[in-house]
């Protein structure tokens, strides 16, 4: 389950992200979830509010810094990696 907490710091984070507007730029493509329970695997993301209830803490920065660039999507069909990568099945 991706249960995600947003922090500002990149030396906190677990993964830092880029955010694409282009799914042909995205590595992964997230759907955002509206209960922890919807969440699940690496494409369907809780984003929490609440650091210690998350299990992966991700900063998004620019492209040029991140370990990953994600594009969120409206469609759960839609949702899922794009590419093969290293951190696949590292979202929590």
């Amino acid at each position: 389950m991706a249960w995600v907490y947003q922090t500002a710091t990149m030396g906190e984070a677990h993964i830092n992200a880029a955010i694409v507007d282009d799914r042909g730029m995205a590595d992964l493509c997230v759907y955002l979830v509206g209960s922890p329970g919807m969440a699940s695997g690496d494409k369907y993301w809780f984003m929490d509010k609440s650091k210690e209830a998350a299990a992966t803490w991700v900063c998004f920065t620019g492209l040029g810094m991140a370990d990953v660039a994600v594009c969120f999507v409206k469609n759960r069909g839609m949702a899922g990696w794009q590419v093969e990568h290293r951190l696949k099945g590292r979202f929590r």
